[in-house]
């Protein structure tokens, strides 16, 4: 399970920082943001999303390499990528409740900006259009397609006909197709590819269909993390919307060994207890790294360290047989590389930035929270 490919984290300044603390290596982020934007054809064709880091800085430095379209799960994601140089923004997730008028508030906050809404539900869209014709507005919208992962989203069979009916709806013009194949976990790339190559098909002949039916169809968002480069390569005039790729974790090193990325979040831990022989323990338990999982993350330092078990502030740890002199010593500081980054992040009101070894800056998680201002 261990990897060999991981980057030194440690830095010069890292005596002074209270752990556990969550640490990005800005390197590694703009290294992984120009091999996606190479994958992708160019910086115009992405359409990332912001949840795995939820950071307003990180997301202006995206716009600075180019990228101005980005996809959001909840509308405080949204605002803070507003108050960047971004230009167009993607909630990606049904609209319902009151979150409508909070999506409207937000897209009037930020005239310049253009806002799009998804969904599957045409009672909601509706709903939807009724409460932007009130404000003398409309909104566009994608229709969710579920490509197969069953999470969200309206059949391929049934997408024609919704479309159809979700053109007509007062106060909602109709923008598009959104189809992300969460699904698709397929170890190696021509696996991937031959999936995708079915879903290509399907999403072409939809607009296909409706521009021949003269029905306006212009945004194809398509595609996460593991999938954007097959459709890159087998599909022309579409947007790709990785999320995790730019900060990238050991989940996704493990289960895809064909994207060319590296970790470039770890977080700084310090041993605090030798509880017994061969023992060491973390202050990182569960309330410091996702736990979602049952892999939470490795120690790329220590190959040899086996976890016992992890609470909510401890985590510990035994040494192989035959390598207990290898245990760290208490108070020494080590770094653990999360394997699933996105909820990490969220549980950190910050993160410490480091370049070349050194410290240069800490970055609010501006969107950890679901609400800032609307």
């Amino acid at each position: 399970m261990q990897q060999t490919h991981h980057v030194n984290y440690h830095f010069l300044e890292e005596e002074s920082i209270p752990s556990p603390a969550l640490v990005y290596d800005k390197d590694i982020l703009i290294k992984n943001t120009e091999t996606a934007i190479r994958a992708a054809g160019s910086p115009e064709r992405l359409w990332p999303h912001v949840k795995s880091h939820k950071s307003k800085d990180f997301t202006q430095l995206s716009t600075e390499m180019g990228i101005k379209n980005f996809k959001c799960a909840t509308i405080a994601e949204a605002e803070m990528v507003a108050q960047t140089d971004a230009e167009r923004i993607l909630l990606a997730y049904p609209l319902v409740g009151p979150n409508m008028e909070r999506f409207l508030k937000l897209a009037e906050a930020y005239p310049a900006k253009t806002f799009y809404a998804l969904g599957d539900d045409l009672e909601q869209f509706s709903i939807l259009g009724d409460l932007a014709a009130q404000r003398h507005t409309s909104v566009n919208c994608l229709v969710d397609i579920n490509t197969g992962m069953n999470r969200t989203g309206v059949p391929f069979e049934s997408a024609i006909p919704f479309y159809q009916k979700l053109s007509q709806l007062p106060g909602i013009t109709a923008s598009g197709l959104h189809c992300y194949d969460g699904d698709r976990h397929e170890k190696d790339y021509d696996s991937r590819m031959q999936r995708v190559t079915e879903t290509i098909a399907a999403v072409t002949s939809i607009r296909d269909t409706l521009t021949g039916q003269n029905l306006s169809c212009p945004i194809l968002i398509m595609g996460g993390s593991p999938t954007f480069p097959c459709y890159a390569n087998g599909m022309e005039g579409v947007y790709f919307s990785p999320g995790t790729v730019f900060i990238y974790d050991e989940g996704y090193t493990e289960q895809f060994p064909d994207l060319p990325y590296l970790a470039g979040a770890a977080i700084l831990t310090r041993v605090v207890s030798h509880p017994a022989e061969g023992y060491f323990t973390l202050d990182a338990g569960y309330k410091a790294i996702s736990a979602e999982q049952g892999i939470r993350g490795i120690i790329p330092e220590l190959p040899h360290a086996k976890e016992a078990f992890q609470s909510e502030e401890h985590w510990t740890f035994t040494m192989d047989k035959g390598h207990e002199s290898e245990r760290p010593a208490i108070g020494t500081v080590l770094y653990i590389i999360p394997w699933h980054v996105c909820p990490t992040s969220a549980l950190y009101d910050k993160a410490y930035v480091i370049s070349a070894g050194s410290l240069t800056a800490e970055w609010p998680i501006t969107a950890r929270n679901r609400k800032i201002t609307y």
